[in-house]
């Protein structure tokens, strides 16, 4: 079966060259602009089906731009929300993603220099997670998801050299970790201790077990 694949540009830092290279030989089933991530949009010329946000950092004229576009294609549909409200538009976008039963949600534009958007954005990922939808932050550097359920990684499939492991949750228990140069066996993780960072995998192929709790994985390319 076709799996169904969704892209979300958000109001991060995007570099257009990044994005215009890595988009390159990517196909999506949507594409979802949430608030700056229109401009992104707008720079690469890419096809958009959804956008959404309060549009307080949209420059004015491309939002303009959109809103006459959606005249002429009436399949884009535009979802305008009040500055005050409780959800950021990334975590909108990705609760409209989940509606539309994604198979997998590539994010852009979910780093940068807000440390608090970030931190919310790889807290986020949480809502796709829970229902067995694979989704993933990525940018230049890092490609960030979560897991809660033992995972295989193929070293050449992997985005960078470097791969780190910090506890979601409270606990990790039973992290095991086959094919890094540093293993784990059946160590508990917690909360506010680095034992994890900046591994690397050896093997051809890598495991990471887990008997519970919450893994974010970050592979990075420096």
């Amino acid at each position: 079966m076709k799996q169904k694949r969704i892209l979300i540009l958000t109001g991060g830092t995007i570099s257009v060259d990044f994005a215009s290279k890595f988009l390159k030989n990517q196909k999506f089933d949507a594409i979802i602009a949430a608030d700056r991530g229109l401009k992104t949009v707008e720079e690469l010329n890419l096809p958009v089906d959804y956008i959404l946000g309060d549009f307080d950092s949209v420059p004015s004229d491309t939002l303009e731009k959109y809103r006459s576009y959606t005249k002429e294609n009436k399949h884009v549909i535009v979802k305008e929300y009040n500055p005050e409200k409780d959800e950021t538009d990334t975590e909108i976008a990705i609760q409209l993603a989940t509606e539309l039963k994604a198979d997998e949600i590539v994010i852009l534009g979910a780093t940068g220099t807000r440390i608090d958007h970030l931190l919310a954005n790889i807290h986020l990922l949480y809502i796709p997670l829970k229902q067995n939808i694979h989704a993933c932050i990525i940018d230049e550097h890092n490609k960030i998801y979560l897991i809660d359920q033992n995972t295989t990684l193929n070293k050449d499939k992997l985005y960078g050299s470097y791969l780190s492991l910090l506890p979601l949750t409270e606990t990790v228990c039973h992290v095991t970790l086959e094919g890094f140069k540093y293993p784990l066996s059946k160590r508990t993780l917690h909360v506010g201790e680095s034992i994890g960072i900046s591994n690397e995998v050896v093997s051809s192929s890598a495991r990471i077990l887990l008997e519970s709790g919450v893994l974010v994985v970050i592979e990075s390319k420096d």
